[in-house]
């Protein structure tokens, strides 16, 4: 009985969180409130507080549902290579990270964060997407480090210059594409900016 119990309880917390990216992608964060999502969800707004402290605590447990480390990213490509050169295992990680963002959830959510969140009370979008960038830079710095160490890029390459390089293109790419995910297919055309940019900073272009 306590298992099941447990699975109701996780299978309710699913519930409001589905209802929360689909008023917020609708309403606007600021403008959704919490009753709303509960009604959405089929819930009451009790059950809500029992999952959440408030809109902020259910705002952040959304986006923790669409994190993408970039370890894990590179983890999952299951490609032997990643291990042994760090410019493929940047490579392969972009690509992943590209994947996942073209799925539904992953993209209503940081439409949301994006384009749907203002500042307001204890959500700041701004210092969230701050995170997440930090989170991929470091991740980029070490593969950097590791590819400087072992004389794959170019010798008037810093690592911290090519972590900065590789950062804004992906930035820039991810929020030319959020603006409007028809105008071209992120995967691919992210990938031809990864390769022309990873070209562009080795000594050697990266196999793949």
């Amino acid at each position: 009985m306590a298992r099941r119990t447990k699975a109701e309880a996780e299978a309710t917390r699913a519930a409001l969180l589905d209802a929360a990216e689909e008023v917020f992608f609708d309403k606007g964060v600021a403008r959704t409130s919490l009753e709303q999502i509960a009604r959405h969800a089929g819930l009451t707004r009790g059950a809500v507080y029992w999952h959440f402290r408030n809109k902020a605590d259910l705002f952040r447990a959304m986006l923790d549902r669409v994190r993408m480390p970039f370890e894990e990213l590179v983890e999952e490509a299951e490609d032997p290579a990643a291990a042994s050169s760090p410019l493929q295992a940047i490579r392969l990680g972009c690509q992943q990270g590209f994947l996942r963002l073209e799925q539904p959830r992953h993209c209503r959510v940081h439409a949301i964060l994006v384009h749907r969140c203002e500042f307001f009370s204890d959500i700041d979008p701004g210092a969230m997407q701050s995170e997440m960038a930090d989170e991929c830079l470091a991740a980029l710095a070490d593969y950097f480090d590791a590819a400087h160490a072992q004389g794959l890029l170019r010798t008037d390459m810093a690592p911290e210059l090519a972590t900065r390089l590789l950062q804004s293109v992906l930035s820039g790419l991810f929020h030319d594409w959020l603006r409007d995910t028809e105008a071209f297919q992120l995967s691919e055309h992210g990938m031809e900016l990864v390769d022309a940019q990873l070209t562009l900073l080795s000594r050697q272009p990266p196999s793949g």
